[in-house]
């Protein structure tokens, strides 16, 4: 069975292959109305023919699209650097904020060191405060 299967798609692979070099296959569905056909002219006439068609080439105005279009682009251009500008001035406020920022967050952890000192000193007093009032309860209880 397997073999019979295998002689099947052999022969269809072949057929198809067949058929595709048969027909003149397309795989885009291009109509060949619009295809370029060789030219078939001599070394002697080629000169001719160029002389006899002027400037093959476009227009530049057809290439670009036209002074309307360059005006565009241009103007898109001009745009594109004010807005690259923009973009450095706020990345340059943003650097200075950052910072400002740092800047801040240290006097702020200093200052919060200041305070836990400062907090711990009175507490520090007060303890000895309580150390001592009690040396003096206890010398006049004597």
């Amino acid at each position: 069975m397997k073999k019979i299967i295998a002689t099947l798609a052999g022969v269809m692979l072949l057929g198809g292959s067949m058929v595709m070099a048969e027909t003149k296959f397309t795989p885009l569905n291009f109509d060949e109305s619009n295809a370029i056909t060789p030219a078939t002219t001599t070394v002697n006439t080629a000169k001719a023919t160029v002389d006899n068609k002027g400037n093959v080439m476009l227009d530049p105005a057809q290439v670009t699209g036209g002074r309307k279009m360059q005006n565009a682009i241009l103007d898109l251009d001009n745009a594109q650097i004010e807005v690259r500008n923009k973009l450095i001035n706020y990345r340059t406020n943003y650097t200075n904020i950052d910072q400002k920022y740092k800047v801040t967050k240290e006097e702020r952890r200093a200052a919060k060191k200041k305070i836990r000192q400062a907090e711990k000193q009175i507490k520090n007093m007060e303890n000895a405060k309580k150390k001592i009032r009690k040396n003096f309860e206890q010398k006049n209880n004597l």
